[in-house]
């Protein structure tokens, strides 16, 4: 048995980078701190006041592990779950902080696991132990603080009191400044082909303790279980764990800054970038200049078949997209955020999904809310009054499916008004579900006020409310 495998089952093993031994697994305690029920304790004496001493001091500890209990999430290799952590955690801090300060501590590989994305495809995921998510936690806070101050104002993804509205505020605002164009930049699975030799480098210049650049390599180093199968990871940060989005900011804000300093009008969100230009000439000119820098400084691949210059309404950044009314620039939801966002819908009102009528207005209820609540800034006023048009006739197709047999019908359609005639011959139709809930019968029935009583949530009426209160 290969010594990653065997650390999963709690045997000790040694680092491939070098003769030390990591801690052990889930079975060996892969802890260094004291939880109690309302803090992390430490009784470790420090003997050095580094960079990685802030890492492991009891303060930063504890802010890491309440913040990974909040994130929840699966559990990694070996499946510890977050609810398990606290118990875990107790009496194992000595040990792994002196593994951590001495440089014999080994991550765990992370659980590759595969979610869908919007054209089709898959996108892999790693999944660390819980127990070094929080360390990744610990780290991630420390270098936040660092690197905070020097990170560009023209960079919302993954920053406090950054959000994608800022982001989108940002785009609108060039536009109506007159950059109606944009360079629309792909980078092709960039958190998978981050180059390690690159990210240390940039590292080193701003963090002089060579202990915290020993950790994030060996992080980065830590390799992947897939399918029960161990495999080396010679580049990329793996999504999915605490530290990753930091590194990638820090990574990427060498990109920003030679934008800024070339003088180009830009919003980045994580790997999502636009740079806007006032002419197609001159964007034109910046994709050229812009693709060898981040090729051949960065070492990060540009997906050219995706990368293009465009004028703003062809551009889709975030869900959005973007168009000029009267001079101004304005946000309107991308065509392909609406195809997802009924998928969605027809998920939830599926007429097989076995779900009760209380879990489906519950799922539909968090859905919508959120969905508008981030599409908020765009005009879709126009655009919700069809979508509720088409949601209305998937609630009354549920509902009449519900209804079953053909007694059963006729009683509830002169419940709701209908004479005894034509309620039997409604519910003796042979059309279907879908062409009987777009019916008259059906919409003059199960009306749109009678589904708002029973607890439907529409995206016309939550969309009024959360503009009215903004």
């Amino acid at each position: 048995m290969k010594g990653r495998e065997q650390k999963i089952f709690g045997l000790p093993e040694t680092c491939p980078d070098g003769d030390r031994t990591s801690s052990e697994g889930h079975e060996g305690g892969q802890t260094y701190m004291r939880i109690t029920e309302n803090n992390l304790t430490s009784n470790h004496h420090q003997s050095g006041n580094g960079l990685l001493e802030q890492i492991l001091s009891p303060i930063n500890l504890n802010a890491a592990y309440k913040q990974v209990r909040r994130n929840k999430g699966s559990g990694g290799v070996d499946r510890m779950d977050v609810g398990s952590l606290k118990d875990y955690l107790v009496g194992r801090k000595e040990e792994l902080i002196t593994s951590i300060e001495r440089g014999k501590y080994c991550p765990n590989p992370v659980r590759r696991v595969e979610i869908p994305k919007e054209n089709g495809k898959r996108r892999g995921l790693g999944i660390p132990t819980v127990v070094d998510r929080v360390i990744q936690q610990s780290i991630a806070q420390q270098l936040s603080l660092l690197y905070e101050p020097e990170f560009s104002p023209w960079s919302f993804g993954f920053r406090p009191k950054r959000s994608a509205h800022q982001a989108l505020s940002k785009c609108r605002d060039y536009i109506t400044e007159g950059y109606k164009y944009a360079v629309d930049i792909d980078l092709e699975k960039f958190f998978d082909t981050v180059n390690h030799s690159k990210l240390i480098e940039v590292l080193s210049r701003k963090i002089k303790d060579g202990r915290v650049i020993s950790l994030i390599h060996k992080y980065l180093n830590a390799g992947v279980m897939n399918e029960g199968k161990y495999e080396e990871t010679p580049e990329g940060v793996p999504q999915g764990g605490p530290l990753s989005p930091v590194l990638s900011n820090i990574l990427l804000n060498e990109l920003d800054r030679e934008l800024e300093r070339r003088g180009h009008k830009f919003v980045r969100y994580a790997d999502d970038m636009v740079i806007f230009c006032r002419s197609r000439r001159s964007a034109g000119r910046t994709m050229q200049n812009i693709i060898p820098l981040i090729e051949g400084k960065l070492f990060l691949k540009v997906n050219r078949d995706k990368s293009k210059v465009a004028h703003v309404r062809e551009v889709k950044f975030l869900g959005y997209s973007f168009y000029v009314y009267k001079g101004e620039g304005r946000l309107r939801i991308h065509p392909k955020s609406v195809a997802k966002m009924k998928v969605r819908i027809k998920e939830l009102t599926s007429r097989s999904n076995g779900w009760g009528n209380d879990r489906r207005k519950e799922a539909l209820s968090q859905f919508i809310k959120g969905w508008v609540q981030y599409f908020k800034l765009a005009d879709m006023k126009a655009l919700l009054v069809g979508v509720d048009e088409w949601y209305r006739r998937r609630l009354r197709m549920v509902i009449w499916k519900q209804w079953k047999r053909i007694r059963t019908k006729i009683a509830n359609l002169s419940k709701l008004g209908i004479n005894k005639h034509k309620a039997y011959e409604w519910a003796n139709t042979r059309k279907s579900y879908w062409h009987t809930a777009g019916s008259y019968i059906l919409s003059t029935t199960i009306t749109t006020q009678r589904l708002r009583i029973a607890g439907y949530v529409f995206f016309t009426d939550f969309y009024s409310r959360i503009r009215v209160a903004s």
